[in-house]
């Protein structure tokens, strides 16, 4: 397709591949959930192939945006996401930066808003895959840790909605992606996500299509290790400890993604 569709067109073509993300939601709830627990009666079992269906969906999802000259994409030190069980922090200026990422990652997961359980298009990818729902504060963090030690690469969006501001000031960051890393002594891996043009951004309708092609750019950086914010136990600040670290760890990830989308905007 042309680089710069005439604005009609890339609704069309915007709406277009909602529509098949749609049914294929609908797909994996009707027919691909039911016979994975048919023939993986083993519920780890079950949930590892969807992830993988899910990851492979995803892949056919983005090559479809791109053929259909909706999006372009490019990705930074991919190689760094070819490693086993990560802990996978990133800003959310868009509604398919979910999309983006799984369909990098083989084997994903990620944590998602409980009314995504409840949707009828995203219920089955949710269910199939045992993705963790962002409900109960302390099973959460639990099932998160887990989750990564386990080998999958667990995507979190700290901002907890996407980015009121193109390219521009984070929703504050919430410090439950800090709080998980910081217990389960787990490395950050950070992905910072620009785009050209506000695309599917906080408050945008699918039509509300840019007039160029929105170019996306996910750079994966280099590793945010949590050591020097865990605190030895077993002093007089010993409940206040954790808080403080938490909130200094989320406190330095809204620095770094803040200074990183300035950057990548720049170059």
């Amino acid at each position: 397709m042309p680089d710069r569709l005439p604005r009609i067109l890339r609704i069309l073509a915007t709406g277009f591949c909602f529509v098949v993300f749609g049914l294929g939601g609908l797909v994996i709830l009707c027919c691909v959930f039911p016979l994975l627990r048919l023939f993986y009666p083993d519920r780890q079992t079950s949930q590892r192939h969807a992830r993988r269906i899910i990851h492979h969906s995803f892949r056919f999802f983005v090559w479809l945006m791109v053929v259909c000259g909706t999006i372009s994409y490019e990705v930074r030190q991919v190689e760094r996401l070819g490693r086993s069980g990560l802990l996978i922090i990133a800003n959310h200026p868009s509604l398919i930066d979910v999309v983006l990422l799984i369909a990098l990652v083989k084997q994903p997961n990620c944590v998602v808003k409980a009314s995504l359980r409840d949707n009828i298009f995203t219920r089955g990818p949710v269910l199939s895959a045992g993705f963790v729902v962002n409900m109960d504060g302390s099973q959460l963090v639990e099932d998160c840790i887990a989750s990564v030690r386990s080998g999958d690469h667990l995507v979190i969006f700290p901002e907890g909605t996407r980015s009121v501001e193109h390219n521009g000031k984070l929703n504050p960051l919430k410090r439950g992606a800090a709080n998980i890393a910081l217990r389960g002594q787990l490395a950050i891996t950070p992905v910072i996500i620009t785009v050209s043009e506000p695309m599917l951004g906080k408050g945008q309708r699918w039509y509300d299509a840019p007039k160029k092609k929105p170019h996306f750019v996910l750079s994966v950086e280099d590793d945010i290790s949590t050591a020097t914010y865990i605190t030895t136990q077993g002093t007089a600040e010993q409940e206040t400890a954790p808080t403080l670290a938490t909130r200094a760890l989320s406190n330095d990830l809204n620095t770094f993604f803040t200074r990183g989308i300035q950057q990548q905007c720049s170059n």
